[in-house]
Formats: C-alpha cells, structure tokens, sequence
C-alpha cells in the first residue's frame, strides 16, 4: 500500500470571495458620497424582499446614526455616540494596506425613511438601512406608488 503525500504549498493567505455589486450602484453611491446633503429615492430587491427609501451617502448615514444613538439612555449610552467614529477609524486602520484601487468603490448602501415589504406581511418602517451592495440584486430609482 502506498501513500500519497500533499506536496502543494499551504496557501499564503485566506482569500475572501462574495458576490460582485452592481459597478452603476456603486458609482451612482460613490456619487452621492460627494456631497453630504444629497440623496435618491431608490427602490432595492434584496434576499430579505423588496426595501425602498432614499439612499444616502456613508457621512450622512453616519451622522444621522450617531444622532439616533445618542437618544438611548441608560448606562453605556455616552460610549454608543462615538461609537459610528470608532467603527470608521478602525475600518480605515484596517484598510491601510489596502491599494487605492480596492478602496475606491463603495461595498455597502445606506438608505434613509427605509420601507421593508417582505412577502405578505405588512411593511416594515425603518428611519435607517445599511445593507450590503453584493446582497442587492435588483434596484431601480424612485418608490413604488
């Protein structure tokens, strides 16, 4: 009986696959991030059903975020308001290494006045909405009527 020995090098690194966002949802997003008081009605198609509202850029998102969190009371409430630039300035120490290139494109959405229709359940209200890009699979601009 004979064994048979694995003699391939082990792999350098893990690499991470998923799904590649739609490019025109990411330079329509990429857009909006420019400027900080803009946003697009946009309807989504997502695993989760159908969402709707106007989608934002990453710092408004943020802002608005941080606003709502500093509304919680209770122990700990002081640490969740600076918890939106905490997540952000470890994303970018993260990122560091990271060519320009990669960095460039946007990989989440934010929407705001969100609107969740999921089967035949009534909807769903939501002031806020991050998801992410490759999850979206279908988008159109505007809101049902």
């Amino acid at each position: 009986m004979s064994a048979i020995t694995d003699t391939s090098p082990a792999p350098s690194a893990a690499v991470i696959t998923e799904p590649l966002p739609d490019l025109q949802l990411q330079l329509l997003i990429q857009l909006l991030d420019e400027d900080p008081r803009s946003s697009l009605p946009l309807t989504l198609t997502h695993p989760g059903g159908l969402l709707h509202g106007d989608v934002i850029g990453h710092e408004q998102w943020k802002a608005e975020w941080a606003r709502s969190l500093r509304q919680v009371e209770g122990e700990g409430a002081n640490l969740l308001a600076e918890f939106p630039e905490t997540v952000d300035q470890g994303v970018r120490e993260l990122r560091a290494d990271e060519d320009a290139e990669t960095r460039r494109l946007p990989r989440w959405i934010h929407l705001r006045d969100v609107t969740l229709v999921v089967g035949s359940m009534n909807p769903v209200s939501l002031p806020l909405w991050r998801g992410r890009l490759a999850d979206v699979s279908g988008w159109a601009l505007g809101r049902p009527q």
